[in-house]
């Protein structure tokens, strides 16, 4: 078990916001469950997540070994870019779960990479989610990298946080968009439908830019980058513009007449600096063909 103090230099802060921001590799939700798990302690009181810390309040965390790890390794093939000692960066195909839940426990990009990588992935997102850094979701396709040890994964985990990293995603959505533009509304989880995400004051800071690429009838093929990187943000910015995701099962458009498996959202271009040698990467996803084949479509009707 890894025992680490922290000190606060903030005033009213959530504590699961403080610790995630404090110790790198460790998400909100993970020190939600430190904290719920009776992990996170300040002169011997058990905190809870929502605890508001203050200013040079001393906070402990206990942050507990790995466990053996249940996930089965599957021979499932997986379109690798790029892989050396410390990372993996991966092409997810569209339909792909990243990493297993309850109830989906196979089929995962998970548990290819747990036969293709043996033991060598990061342990610190716990048995559940070995060497995964970030996620896209499981209709959206295109790069993610994967971190093979825990140095690495907390390299990459910083550049994510502190926003250095470059996450270029294309779109195509509904309605015609004329202009580049940005979207700067905060994201959490709905009050109407917890297994939705909307834009709530209060929410997670979220950043999303984006620009026109191509005008069809009624569609336009956006460019959109990250600034920040909250579950489903481009899906939830874009609807909340008018301009919801083409294909789009939860935050699609009732006059939506895309044919898809799922929202045509490619994470397209990711780049960050190695998190050895510090050399910056950039790699780039083809469009698949069922993307292209719809955006042919669209490009005959204009």
């Amino acid at each position: 078990m890894e025992h680490i103090i922290l000190v606060s230099d903030e005033n009213g802060i959530r504590l699961d916001s403080f610790v995630s921001n404090s110790i790198d590799g460790v998400s909100r939700s993970y020190a939600a469950t430190l904290a719920d798990d009776g992990r996170i302690t300040s002169s011997g009181k058990i905190l809870k997540k929502n605890y508001k810390v203050s200013i040079n309040e001393v906070i402990e965390v206990d942050i507990p070994e790995p466990e053996t790890l249940e996930v089965v390794p599957e021979n499932i093939p997986i379109d690798i870019i790029y892989e050396d000692n410390d990372l993996i960066v991966v092409n997810k195909p569209q339909g792909m779960v990243v990493h297993p839940a309850a109830g989906n426990y196979s089929g995962t990009l998970v548990n290819a990479l747990l036969y293709h990588c043996g033991d060598s992935l990061s342990a610190i997102n716990g048995v559940i989610r070995p060497g995964i850094v970030h996620r896209i979701d499981k209709d959206t396709a295109g790069l993610l990298v994967v971190a093979k040890n825990n140095d690495a994964h907390i390299a990459l985990a910083k550049q994510l946080k502190e926003k250095k990293a470059n996450r270029r995603y294309i779109a195509l959505v509904v309605g015609n968009v004329k202009e580049a533009g940005t979207v700067n509304k905060p994201i959490a989880r709905s009050l109407n439908d917890r297994k939705k995400m909307a834009v709530v004051s209060g929410g997670r800071e979220a950043v999303t830019h984006y620009t026109p690429l191509e005008n069809y009838n009624g569609y336009t093929l956006l460019e959109c980058v990250l600034e920040t990187g909250r579950t489903h943000q481009i899906r939830v910015h874009m609807s909340s513009i008018g301009h919801p995701i083409a294909g789009d099962p939860v935050y699609g458009a009732r006059n939506d007449k895309t044919r898809s498996d799922g929202q045509l959202l490619l994470a397209k271009t990711l780049g960050f600096n190695h998190p050895a040698t510090g050399e910056y990467m950039e790699f780039s996803a083809p469009i698949p063909d069922w993307f292209e084949e719809i955006l042919n479509k669209h490009r005959k009707n204009i």
